[in-house]
């Protein structure tokens, strides 16, 4: 059986007259009739009672083409969806990023503008360090990442493309005599103690504040780690030490910090958008596409975060 024998079937029941049913397919009526004799022998059983003057369905007919309406309903949804997803209308679309993305305006209006105008793909976010991000890339358990990538290579097949650099900021306790000061380099605070991340869970950051502070003169002397970037601002405000963070961290408010720009050169955090270099995924080249207009959202002063305490 082959579902242009469901086809045929259904048109006669449709339309109970063969001579209708052959024009409507556009073949000869003597082949439609052979084709549904056929489809009966190959069932055991009689679809349709003919005589001279009508042709009716059977109670097995009846009850098959129910059956066969279905089949044939199911068999162009799933050719839709297959083709949909090959154009990528549909399906998921896996992202990741890193802790401070959520405090810019990117992420929020890159996903707004896609969900707009791809309604039916699922998209999936993921909080990742970089390094988790690169590793899911290569197992092709993510499909777009958010990265910060200074000081970190980038694996094979990974490809990484810079889209904006943050500013960073010494977080400081607001009682510090440091921290009215308009800027600072990093020697002015060599004799604090550093609040960073713990070695090895995927940051550029901690790698970058070891190279700022050598080129400054000096190595950091790491008094606490945390693996949340708002733990460690908190810790800053207990007066436990000074943090690194990007610029976009600035938003969270708590009371005893400071935010100060810094002034070496370098200090800063490359934002990158990374993907596979052999990914052949319509939906991932659609969504990077959308990356003009989130930066041209962004400039219009559309869509920014809340920063107010």
């Amino acid at each position: 059986m082959e579902l242009r024998h469901l086809r045929y079937f259904v048109a006669v029941a449709e339309a109970l007259n063969f001579t209708r049913a052959a024009e409507r397919l556009h073949i000869g009526q003597p082949p439609l009739s052979q084709q549904i004799q056929a489809l009966e022998a190959e069932l055991g059983v009689q679809l349709f009672e003919r005589t001279k003057r009508r042709v009716a369905l059977t109670p097995a007919g009846e009850r098959f083409l129910d059956s066969a309406r279905r089949i044939l309903g199911d068999t162009e949804r799933a050719i839709d969806e297959v083709r949909r997803i090959a154009r990528g209308e549909l399906g998921e679309l896996c992202i990741g990023f890193t802790s401070s993305l959520p405090f810019t305006a990117l992420l929020p209006n890159l996903v707004r503008r896609y969900r707009a105008q791809r309604p039916e793909v699922t998209l999936i976010l993921r909080e990742m360090f970089t390094s988790d991000q690169y590793a899911a890339l290569e197992k092709d358990e993510l499909d777009v990442g958010f990265v910060r990538y200074t000081g970190l290579a980038t694996p094979p097949g990974v490809t990484v493309r810079e889209i904006h650099h943050d500013p960073l900021r010494l977080v400081i306790n607001a009682s510090h005599p440091l921290a009215s000061r308009p800027a600072l380099s990093l020697a002015d605070v060599r004799d604090e103690g550093f609040i960073t991340y713990p070695a090895g869970t995927g940051t550029g950051l901690v790698a970058l504040l070891q190279q700022l502070c050598l080129n400054a003169g000096f190595a950091p002397r790491i008094v606490q780690t945390a693996g949340e970037a708002t733990t460690q601002i908190g810790l800053v405000a207990a007066g436990l030490g000074v943090a690194l963070l990007p610029s976009p961290l600035e938003c969270v408010r708590i009371d005893g910090v400071r935010y100060v720009p810094v002034s070496d050169s370098g200090a800063h955090l490359s934002l990158g958008i990374a993907v596979h270099e052999k990914h052949g995924k319509p939906m991932i080249t659609e969504f990077l596409g959308n990356l003009e207009g989130a930066d041209r959202d962004i400039a219009n002063n559309t869509t920014r975060p809340n920063t107010q305490p």
